[in-house]
């Protein structure tokens, strides 16, 4: 059985909610992917958009395949915070939303209904 293959790396100095990371990854990707998971400030994120989204403003979350079994996700806790209060939502609930929604997009998914199907699959499953 494979080793698990995850990295949670702060590159801020904000406190992340207890999120169940590591079993999300798992369930969706598996354990064998490789997953590093940057937590970046608002100006990491904003340049990252603007290379590779060609937009000019910080996002809460990012997803980088880097090959079939390995990848990156970089979440944003300042703007993940403005979003959950838009939304209505709490903060941790937020995160791990946004978490499934990156894992997602890794296992090759791209935006619309079959995404949304899997996303709230999971959603349910870890109870968010």
């Amino acid at each position: 059985m494979a080793a698990s293959r995850f990295a949670l790396i702060n590159e801020t100095k904000a406190t992340l909610p207890r999120v169940a990371f590591r079993a999300i990854k798992e369930a969706i990707l598996g354990k064998a992917y490789r997953l590093n998971t940057i937590v970046a400030a608002p100006a990491r994120m904003k340049a990252l958009n603007t290379i590779y989204r060609d937009k000019t403003k910080p996002t809460d979350i990012l997803s980088f395949p880097l090959s079939d079994g390995e990848g990156e996700i970089y979440l944003c806790p300042t703007e993940a915070r403005k979003e959950a209060k838009k939304f209505g939502r709490p903060y941790g609930n937020f995160i791990a939303f946004l978490f499934i929604h990156g894992c997602v997009h890794l296992k090759g998914y791209d935006h619309g209904s079959r995404m949304e199907k899997l996303e709230e699959r999971y959603r349910r499953r870890f109870k968010i």
